[in-house]
């Protein structure tokens, strides 16, 4: 069978290349990394907090909007940019650069 063929990005492309150069070593705590990293991705994706908020209906309808041209709940897209602005990955879509917090 032959080589399978993706379509990796700059960012893949270099772990590839990295990997394939044996500059990946695997720790000797294998069990133990890969559990914390396990317990640190649920820790990361629970929803545990409710908040509510009042927002105008025009840009609740926008936010509804855009969730389903993105195939998510509004919800969770809202979730999600305010993680991406807490943590500073907000992008201005016109400049391509970080939001100010």
């Amino acid at each position: 069978m032959g080589k399978k063929h993706y379509d990796l990005d700059n960012d893949e492309e270099e772990i590839l290349k990295d990997f394939e150069k044996g500059n990946f070593v695997s720790v000797e705590n294998l069990d133990e990394e890969l559990e914390f990293a396990k317990r640190a991705a649920n820790n990361f994706m629970k929803r545990d907090s409710r908040i509510n908020i009042r927002i105008s209906a025009a840009d609740l309808n926008m936010v509804r909007r855009i969730a389903v041209q993105e195939g998510l709940p509004y919800q969770t897209l809202l979730a999600s940019i305010i993680h991406k602005f807490v943590t500073g990955r907000l992008v201005n879509k016109e400049s391509g650069s970080q939001s100010d917090k």
